[in-house]
């Protein structure tokens, strides 16, 4: 069974999201995209929106996001209940997403990052497992609120 992902990007991200795109379907991964949907002028939130649920829906097991710096996709994904974005700029940090914090959705900062080191972030973020342990009580704490 493949895993699917939901991603999504605003303008600044469109291309670089192009390319994770094509990875990713040469996996064999079930990607959705979410938009958007060319380089033209779009606002990051919409479509951290759409990922973020689409997760938190089970449509997608993962979600991937980018824009300019990263920054503000991140911090509209993590304001729905159960999403954990992370923001990855090399495999170390996204593997610890993964291991210690239980990230659900990668976060990539499209104009500070090479399309290479993306594809590693991709890569590990799709393959490690949360550690649980000690991390598991952390992680319970996030969403208290």
């Amino acid at each position: 069974m493949s895993i699917s992902i939901s991603i999504g990007s605003d303008h600044a991200g469109f291309e670089l999201k192009k390319q994770i795109i094509d990875y990713l379907k040469n996996k064999s991964f079930i990607v959705i995209d979410k938009g958007c949907f060319s380089e033209e002028r779009a606002d990051y939130p919409d479509f951290a929106h759409h990922t973020a649920e689409s997760v938190n829906r089970k449509e997608s097991e993962f979600g991937i996001l980018m824009c300019g710096s990263g920054n503000g996709i991140n911090m509209t994904a993590n304001k729905h209940k159960g999403i954990r974005a992370a923001l990855c700029w090399t495999s170390e940090i996204a593997a610890m997403a993964r291991q210690h914090n239980d990230a659900n959705v990668l976060v990539l900062p499209a104009r500070y990052i090479t399309i290479s080191e993306a594809l590693k972030c991709v890569d590990v973020f799709l393959s490690e497992k949360f550690e649980g342990g000690r991390h598991q009580e952390r992680i319970e704490k996030i969403d208290l609120l």
